[in-house]
């Protein structure tokens, strides 16, 4: 049985801090272990103002700050990330339930984004310079930060994806509000104290915990001058909706997606069907990049699903610690009963099931379930099981064999995250780039897995035209004009019908 970690509380002005009044506790318990009790949370409302008037007092000297003294805090960050790297990823591992070499690989792509940003991103938002900009005089556009930032993490990578929007926002002189989910709470308390020994100067990065309300109320305080977040399309809209009067609010609102893969007639199907099945049925589905449609060509169709099928049967299901484990749990009981009840609606609307997901008893006990495949006569707009998000190991296949009917069953579910297409004919990629409506699009490789050096954002219910990932430095900064007019006083240059006379 693993110890419990000790709680400590918010992390506001450079210290862990008890609230005074509870409003609220629960218990975290890992979803891989369902004994194994992980941290223990009381939080209060208090703390909200706290922490954010904490973060508004840092930004007065956070942003005086030139880059390269910002760099050099960022840069220790990267030393302290990397020294506790393994305690990272078991932390994720523990209470999201994905196996260690996945959280791993989380823990590693935070390490990468500060040398990305500071490298590669922040060329973004150079200073140029545009020699006469009007006659004879010289204009300047440079980026200044934006003040106080508000950051919403998700579970399914509760470190990597809050950081992607930490990282870039402090390079740039804001300061940081971080409420992590509530279902990975340690993740967050771990990235406050790994903050912490990396020196930051006080208030210049917060943590609030909480549930729903915390959040709520957070980015509805007047004093947030940006809210960064990832999470479910219904969240987003409520944020959305919360903060309608903020006129001033920068808003980076990255949602939910319901993928397609489309495999034509003359792909690699050994690499599509592999790249498929990663791309289904990774962190348990529980990605916004998953694959959720599979578009086939008639005449390649039941060839892939066999072959994806018996692969799916044979996927590694287990506990974070297990070294051969490719799947773990769902995050909670709450998420089991939404894929079960998605099993219900794919067969009461008349899909024909190939593959049914189930719940699995195993030991130690925890929220796992199987994969399960769908296959559905044709494309239907007004389905419920073919336009939601699950967020569970769920995908439907269609068979088409006509290309515009692939795209679109793509672009049939209102979200506009990920396609992609396997084909050796670059005319039919082509014509997705122009036709699919996602920001992302992927050839010859799963919806899965994006670059950090690229931009990752999504059309339609996916995001709000915010694309993070490289990107994020422009949604984190404001940039400025400037024309500089270095030039004496030409009397000839003055508008006609003024009459003017220096003495």
């Amino acid at each position: 049985m693993s110890t419990t970690y000790e709680y400590k509380g918010d992390y506001i002005n450079g210290e862990f801090i008890r609230p005074s009044r509870k409003d609220g506790e629960w218990s975290n318990v890992s979803p891989g272990d369902l004994k194994d009790r992980v941290v223990s949370i009381d939080w209060g409302y208090e703390s909200i103002d706290s922490a954010v008037l904490s973060a508004c007092s840092a930004f007065v000297k956070w942003r005086r700050l030139s880059f390269d003294q910002r760099k050099e805090y960022l840069f220790k960050l990267k030393e302290v990330y990397t020294e506790h790297k393994e305690e990272l990823a078991e932390a994720i591992s523990r209470e999201t339930g994905k196996p260690l070499w996945e959280a791993r690989t989380e823990a590693g792509g935070m390490i990468g984004k500060i040398d990305i940003t500071l490298n590669h991103s922040m060329k973004l938002v150079a200073e140029q310079r545009i020699e006469n900009a009007l006659p004879n005089v010289d204009g300047v556009i440079h980026y200044k930060p934006r003040g106080v930032m508000a950051v919403i993490g998700p579970f399914n990578f509760p470190g990597h994806l809050p950081n992607g929007h930490i990282i870039p926002a402090l390079a740039l002189g804001n300061t940081i509000v971080f409420k992590p989910s509530e279902k990975t709470p340690y993740v967050g308390q771990l990235m406050a104290q790994l903050f912490h020994k990396a020196g930051f100067p006080k208030g210049v990065f917060n943590l609030l915990q909480g549930q729903g309300e915390t959040g709520k109320r957070l980015v509805a305080h007047e004093k947030v001058d940006g809210v960064l977040f990832t999470g479910s399309y219904d969240v987003g809209l409520r944020i959305k909706q919360e903060t309608i009067q903020h006129y001033w609010k920068l808003l980076a609102l990255e949602m939910g997606g319901k993928n397609t893969c489309i495999v034509w007639d003359d792909a690699d199907l050994e690499k599509a069907v592999y790249e498929n099945i990663a791309g289904s049925f990774l962190t348990s589905g529980q990605r916004c990049s998953c694959t959720s449609k599979i578009v086939l060509h008639k005449s390649i169709a039941d060839k892939f699903i066999e072959n994806f099928h018996q692969t799916a049967k044979k996927l590694k299901i287990g506990h974070w610690k297990q070294d051969d484990v490719f799947m773990g749990p769902l995050i909670s009981e709450g998420s089991v009963d939404n894929y079960l009840r998605f099993q219900e609606i794919a067969k009461r609307e008349g899909a024909e099931n190939i593959m049914r997901g189930k719940v699995l008893e195993l030991n130690p006990g925890g929220h796992y379930v199987t994969p399960s495949i769908h296959r559905v006569a044709k494309n239907d707009p007004q389905s419920i099981y073919q336009k939601s998000e699950i967020f569970g190991p769920n995908v439907c296949i269609y068979t088409v064999d006509d290309f515009d009917e692939a795209i679109e069953v793509a672009n049939t579910s209102g979200f506009g995250l990920v396609t992609s297409v396997f084909t050796k004919d670059q005319s039919l990629y082509e014509k997705a780039w122009l036709e699919a409506r996602v920001g992302l699009l992927n050839w010859n490789r799963t919806t899965n897995g994006a670059s950090s050096r690229m931009p990752f954002g999504g059309m339609g219910k996916s995001g709000n035209d915010r694309p993070s990932a490289h990107f994020a430095v422009q949604y984190c900064s404001v940039p400025v004009s400037s024309l500089e007019d270095q030039t004496t006083f030409n009397p000839e240059s003055v508008f006609p019908g003024v009459d003017y006379e220096f003495k």
